[in-house]
């Protein structure tokens, strides 16, 4: 795969809360910084994504009494899981991992900032409908790919992964700069998802 100039390398959620001794930290999490790093040094655009919660958000198992952490509920948007709390709104967790290099970044979505409804994927709130304005931004700057890594590869990358594909967008995921949590099979369906979309799976970028 030709990295080419109106690509853009989308770095999703390489927060310190998803990396080892973080809230919520997703097994080797850590190891995706260096190759994210590399690649984003080739590419002439990067985007990152933030989550961004409030405290006491919906998403939360400790918001909903008696609920354990994994568990799901139904939410007027449809299944949630639950999670430990985490990248709440200014707090340690919530900053990108330390090493992580920023500075070439032209845009931070913040997402998960409302209250009463999840976020995961870059494009959409998890209702599926309402924005973040991404989308908007890609087509009015001449964007044409989406290449992705980050954490994790079956909630928040493959959630913004389908939906690139679903806006129109060429769309791959870079899998050595991915992470995954795998609840109960969730990475292989992630994958199964992901290449039925037409989404271009790469373990590496040459």
């Amino acid at each position: 795969m030709k990295i080419l100039p109106d690509d853009l390398f989308l770095i999703i959620d390489v927060q310190s809360d998803f990396c080892p001794g973080g809230a919520l930290a997703v097994a080797d999490g850590d190891a995706v910084v260096p190759v994210v790093n590399r690649l984003a040094s080739r590419f002439d655009h990067v985007v990152l994504t933030q989550d961004w919660h409030p405290a006491g958000h919906s998403s939360f198992a400790t918001s909903h009494p008696g609920a354990a952490p994994f568990s799901s509920i139904a939410m007027p948007y449809g299944p949630q899981t639950l999670w430990p709390d985490h990248c709440i709104q200014g707090t340690a967790g919530a900053r990108f991992h330390p090493d992580l290099a920023t500075d070439r970044a032209e845009l931070v979505i913040r997402k998960g900032f409302r209250g009463a409804i999840d976020s995961y994927s870059a494009f959409f709130e998890n209702d599926r409908t309402t924005p973040t304005g991404l989308a908007g931004y890609l087509r009015e700057r001449g964007l044409k790919r989406v290449v992705m890594a980050g954490l994790a590869t079956d909630f928040c990358v493959q959630y913004s992964a389908l939906d690139a594909r679903r806006l129109g967008f060429e769309t791959a995921v870079v899998l050595s700069g991915c992470r995954a949590i795998d609840l109960g099979g969730s990475l292989a369906a992630a994958t199964a998802a992901m290449r039925e979309a037409g989404v271009t799976l790469v373990e590496e970028i040459a």
